[in-house]
């Protein structure tokens, strides 16, 4: 899929990677672009620095069904037709299984997955009637590997991954194209407190490659979203870090065991 004269909705794009990405998809030349994200304010100052493009903001809590649906109801109003969802919006808890509350993993469920579940339940009618849309779901590295520190991210992001798989099976001969992009380190809100904090899940992650810019992930992402690759993966490496989990599942959880041991511990 090449972005020039689509129409895009981005969500969580206040900040990090969703703003990255919205910042890029108006360089790429398209139709339109609506920034979604918690932070009203935010998002409306990542839509007003979009140059070339139709932009707009709308504050939603991507947890909400009924916010998602009046949010794809906006952009199919004022932009026309979506022809890619970019479900991006995200949180962790750094919270280690013996510290996280119900509340947790409740908000990490919520965001994590049914966001991408209401996205798609919203936006999948009018491509299904057109034959054709992309949906790309922000999930991480932790979906395919671990989150050391943080189960309620690590079950959430595998969550969000299979149901990105679901979404192709389902629908992908139906015209729909699906793509789950799977970063570990990115210098964001997200990720770069923790570090300055210590907080096991953020060094884990800090340790395992290159911290990377929201910039160059957004361009991995367009790259991506040209080959209409179904994995994502602005760092390469996770690539063989899957394939010897699958090869050797024991070996790579003793390799990780050893990995995290040797991380300073809070």
């Amino acid at each position: 899929m090449l972005v020039r004269d689509s129409v895009v909705v981005v969500t969580g794009g206040g900040r990090g990677i969703g703003a990255a990405l919205a910042r890029r998809f108006a360089a790429e030349g398209a139709a339109g672009v609506l920034v979604s994200d918690l932070d009203g304010d935010a998002a409306q100052a990542v839509a007003e620095s979009l140059e070339g493009t139709k932009a707009l903001a709308v504050r939603a809590d991507v947890a909400d069904e009924a916010q998602v649906t009046e949010l794809v109801r906006t952009a199919e109003r004022e932009l026309g037709p979506i022809d890619l969802f970019c479900s991006n919006a995200g949180i962790g808890t750094g919270h280690t299984l013996e510290e996280s509350t119900a509340e947790d993993w409740s908000r990490a469920w919520s965001v994590n997955l049914l966001s991408h579940v209401h996205a798609a339940r919203a936006v999948l009618p009018s491509m299904l009637a057109r034959g054709r849309g992309y949906l790309l779901n922000t999930a991480s590295a932790a979906g395919l590997l671990i989150a050391p520190g943080d189960p309620a991210y690590t079950a959430t992001k595998h969550a969000a991954v299979g149901f990105a798989e679901y979404l192709s099976v389902t629908y992908g001969s139906r015209g729909i194209k699906v793509s789950a992009l799977c970063p570990m380190g990115v210098r964001t809100d997200l990720l770069m407190p923790g570090v300055e904090q210590g907080n096991l899940s953020a060094l884990a992650v800090a340790a395992s490659g290159e911290i990377l810019e929201p910039d160059e992930v957004a361009g991995v992402v367009v790259q991506g979203l040209a080959e209409e690759r179904f994995l994502i993966l602005p760092h390469p490496e996770v690539a063989k870090f899957v394939e010897r989990k699958a090869v050797d599942r024991d070996r790579w959880l003793a390799g990780m065991r050893r990995n995290v041991d040797q991380l300073p511990q809070q």
